[in-house]
């Protein structure tokens, strides 16, 4: 059961991920088969329920991709569910403070054995899939093994924060939002500006002088290309819901423009 902290310490070259924003099982499954090195399943903005991420969990399981999944916020009550249906990898977003940032590593760690992380999830795994139910044995014990927190920096607060941020024992890697961090800014829908880009470039150099991984939301090669130039870790290159649109529309369009009639099948 290995973590996406051990994905990133294992890599000899940046990690590639995929987004499941649809909360499709069968898109998450098509997405962990694509050769991808991460998927991420979207609890933020995607329409995706506890219950109905559980599936997207077993989908992905049976293919050797490292599945992480954002929660809706830095709240204890939902990464204690998350973690509890089995998920290893929790990413939170809207970190902009040290606080921030140790609020989310206390919610993924047990009370009194983790050593200095202090911690406040909830001991219930023995009835979740978190320990398959038992099966693993001296999972509390052993949770921080099991587990690694990755935090989001996406606004203009937070990356003035990022180097306090990064060094927060038990934060494992920092993931930067160009889009909110663009908002945030001043720039919404606009996080080719510029000094986004300058603000997103000194992230990377921020946390990466901390000593810890970082990476980028890059839907666009040339950022994806720039990003891992910089020295990124990892970064998230399309989603299925963007691949879908865009596919889809392609394939209309071609034959829209030539004019060309196809049988019905």
């Amino acid at each position: 059961m290995s973590t996406f902290r051990d994905a990133l310490a294992a890599a000899d070259a940046p990690l590639v991920g995929l987004w499941n924003a649809s909360g499709s099982a069968v898109a998450a499954e098509i997405m962990a088969g694509s050769g991808a090195d991460l998927l991420l399943v979207d609890g933020e903005h995607g329409p995706i329920s506890i219950s109905e991420m559980l599936p997207i969990l077993q989908a992905a399981a049976g293919y050797p991709v490292t599945t992480i999944v954002r929660v809706p916020w830095n709240d204890p009550v939902t990464i204690k569910q998350v973690l509890d249906l089995g998920a290893q990898n929790v990413l939170v977003p809207m970190v902009s403070s040290a606080d921030d940032a140790r609020a989310a590593v206390r919610a993924a760690r047990y009370p009194g054995v983790a050593g200095s992380r202090e911690g406040v999830r909830g001991i219930g795994s023995a009835l979740a899939r978190s320990s398959r139910w038992g099966r693993i044995g001296g999972y509390v014990q052993d949770a921080d093994r099991h587990v690694s927190v990755t935090v989001q920096i996406e606004t203009a607060d937070a990356a003035a924060n990022a180097a306090e941020i990064a060094a927060v024992d038990g934060v494992d890697a920092v993931f930067v939002g160009p889009a909110d961090l663009a908002g945030s800014m001043g720039y919404p829908g606009r996080a080719s500006e510029r000094a986004v880009v300058e603000a997103v470039d000194a992230v990377i150099d921020t946390v990466l002088a901390a000593g810890k991984p970082v990476g980028v939301n890059t839907f666009a090669e040339a950022d994806a290309d720039r990003c891992i130039a910089r020295g990124a870790s990892f970064v998230f290159v399309s989603a299925d819901v963007t691949l879908m649109a865009r596919g889809s529309e392609a394939a209309v369009a071609r034959l829209r423009r030539t004019g060309t009639q196809t049988d019905s099948y």
